[in-house]
């Protein structure tokens, strides 16, 4: 691929083509990269969020804890009782940062698959049997699907979704936007139903239970309309890269290290019957654990039998399964291929992979401290409580109120990534609130997945964005936060847009939501 001069989102001849959309996306690019590296604003951010809360520590709010009961009460970080707090938990904080042990422990074994060359074989047979033209919508599904093992699209599908689209002579970043727009944008698509669907579950009923003691919401309560968003998720995205994204990028040169680049060759005879091998050692591997998971009694299911659970051993072994799932096909082909000569060679894959992520470690450290602290200063939940009562207090029209409730959850998880602390402290409010107005519970949990999905993609707070960012400069060495963010603000706008309506039209057409789920809850 040529590389050109490049200008900001695609250069002039792209400006010209797309109008003020554009001119509106390069401006929001050229200010976002003028923002400190992503490191140093997430210091910033912890700095800012410390005087903040030592303004409001002495402010008495009026504002109940919809779980305790209790007044929210703003934590003063700069306390002394709490600086050393701080400093006594830093390690802990930072070894215990989620997002980092599921990093480093999936690309160690994803690593060693792409240094010996599996993933680059596998990859050119599945471009040798894929139109051109489905290349788009099939990593988005892909994408979409494979949430349902936990993180495992952050850290295997985005990163491939540039590699495929850089050997199919696109361009490599609208590959991991592309990626990134499935596994995040369309979080609450999927028609394989996943841990998320009880955890929300949980929340959705024992706040149901506040106006309803008797009530009970399926886990599967929203499963029917998951399903059918991962069509409109697909095509929406599919149009958006094709049409939108990539065109802005056609002028964006691709600099990374030519070393670091994948190559896209012809398969050679040993290379063939290699990746043969280790697709067969990998599919042996999955249909061993299916026959370990199936029997009722199997040691991976939780106390009641439920694989879908967090609390089954399966789900809590996502990872390492990806690490296995990966390093042993890897392990066979390179050896196989001859790519391996020895164990050292293995090790040293890991390494090298290591080595990639020194970057992201470092911004992990400081995203883990400034969540921390976030969460710690009570400021979140305030700001999520406020939000929920003053879309309460404003008693809009069912539909306007549902779509209210969209936006709103959409601009509070720009500041509180987790969906289920999200829907810990919203559902309390919204679930009581629009039963009395006539709304199921699952209605509502419907409307807070799609503002929960949409915005996912656009926020530098959410833990996985800065990975992306680093996903990016690979192949673009100058992306920047603002680069990423007007990417993907198209997506995420449309998302938001066209999800909602679907909502809504879906909900007027009367079409089941799920499992012994309904759209209206008897009132008084």
């Amino acid at each position: 691929m040529e590389n050109v001069q490049a200008s900001p989102a695609g250069g002039d001849n792209a400006n010209n083509k797309n109008g003020w959309i554009n001119r509106a996306l390069n401006f929001i690019e050229v200010v976002g990269n003028k923002l400190p590296d992503p490191a140093v604003l997430f210091l910033v951010l912890m700095v800012a969020i410390w005087v903040l809360s030592w303004l409001l520590s002495g402010v008495s709010f009026d504002t109940l804890h919809p779980a305790t009961g209790e007044a929210i009460q703003v934590t003063n970080l700069l306390s002394s009782s709490e600086l050393a707090r701080f400093l006594s938990s830093m390690v802990t904080t930072f070894t215990g940062f989620a997002p980092l042990g599921v990093v480093l422990v999936a690309m160690l074994g994803v690593g060693v698959a792409e240094q010996s060359g599996f993933i680059n074989a596998v990859l050119k047979k599945l471009l040798a049997v894929t139109p051109q033209m489905l290349l788009t919508p099939m990593l988005i599904l892909v994408a979409i699907v494979s949430h349902t093992a936990v993180d495992a699209g952050y850290v295997l599908v985005i990163p491939l979704g540039g590699v495929i689209f850089y050997a199919a002579g696109r361009h490599p970043l609208a590959g991991i936007a592309a990626a990134f727009a499935g596994v995040s944008g369309g979080f609450s698509a999927n028609f394989v139903p996943s841990a998320i669907d009880p955890l929300l579950q949980g929340f959705t009923q024992t706040a149901a239970q506040i106006v309803d003691p008797e009530i009970q919401v399926n886990p599967l309560n929203n499963w029917f309309f998951t399903s059918a968003s991962c069509l409109v998720v697909t095509m929406l995205g599919w149009w958006l890269t094709d049409k939108v994204i990539e065109p802005r990028l056609k002028n964006v040169a691709i600099d990374g290290d030519k070393e670091d680049m994948p190559v896209m060759q012809e398969l050679g005879a040993r290379e063939k019957k290699a990746m043969y091998l280790a697709v067969t050692v990998m599919v042996a591997g999955i249909v061993g654990l299916i026959a370990w998971m199936l029997p009722e009694t199997s040691a991976l299911r939780d106390s009641q039998g439920q694989l879908a659970s967090f609390a089954a051993p399966v789900m809590k072994s996502i990872v390492p399964l990806i690490f296995l799932l990966f390093i042993i096909p890897g392990v066979v082909f390179g050896f196989a291929a001859g790519t391996f000569k020895k164990s050292k060679d293995v090790i040293d894959a890991m390494s090298k992979t290591m080595g990639s992520m020194a970057y992201y470690i470092v911004m992990a450290f400081f995203c883990a401290l400034f969540i921390s602290e976030f969460a710690r200063s009570g400021l979140g939940t305030l700001l999520s409580i406020e939000g929920g009562g003053l879309l309460a207090a404003m008693n809009l029209p069912g539909p306007i109120t549902l779509m209210g409730i969209i936006v709103l959850v959409a601009f509070i998880n720009l500041f509180v990534g987790s969906a289920s602390a999200k829907w810990a402290l919203l559902s309390p409010i919204f679930v009581p609130m629009l039963m009395q107005i006539g709304f199921s519970p699952d209605l509502t949990q419907a409307a807070y997945r799609v503002g929960d999905s949409s915005t996912n993609i656009i926020t530098p707070l959410m833990p996985y964005f800065p990975l992306v960012v680093v996903y990016c400069q690979r192949y673009v060495k100058s992306t920047g936060i603002g680069t990423l963010v007007s990417i993907m603000l198209p997506y995420s706008v449309v998302f938001l847009i066209c999800w909602t309506l679907f909502l809504v039209l879906y909900w007027n057409l009367g079409m089941p939501l799920g499992l012994q789920a309904s759209y209206t809850y008897p009132t008084p």
